[in-house]
């Protein structure tokens, strides 16, 4: 496969972020939508490689937290942590979308890294 140019680049590796808000449609869509961008796109260039399990591994970690606040629902915590974590992970991606779309290299806070 070809390379990509660097505005290509820029762009997928977006993309690779922006497809996690996919997950506030369809369940776990928030990690489909960047696995898919990442499987289909990561031989083409290493920054959209890099991006794509940046942005994977931290919506498998916004996962397995929004899973304990649901079960938090019992003691009523959990709704505010949804809650937080919902608007937390939109900010997020937000920021790391325009950020990876300047060329510049995002890494996640909180981000527990499954994929190296």
């Amino acid at each position: 496969m070809a390379e990509m140019n660097q505005a290509q680049e820029r762009t997928w590796g977006m993309v690779a972020h922006l497809a996690a808000l996919v997950g506030f449609i369809i369940p776990l869509g928030n990690v489909i939508g960047p696995l898919i961008v990442w499987m289909v796109k990561k031989d083409e260039s290493s920054f959209v490689d890099e991006q794509g399990k940046e942005s994977l591994n931290f919506q498998i970690s916004v996962s397995i937290y929004a899973i304990v606040a649901a079960l938090l629902i019992i003691v009523v915590i959990g709704i505010v942590l949804l809650i937080g974590l919902a608007l937390l992970d939109l900010v997020l991606v937000v920021i790391a979308a325009v950020k990876t779309n300047n060329g510049e290299k995002f890494r996640y806070p909180l981000c527990i890294r499954f994929i190296h």
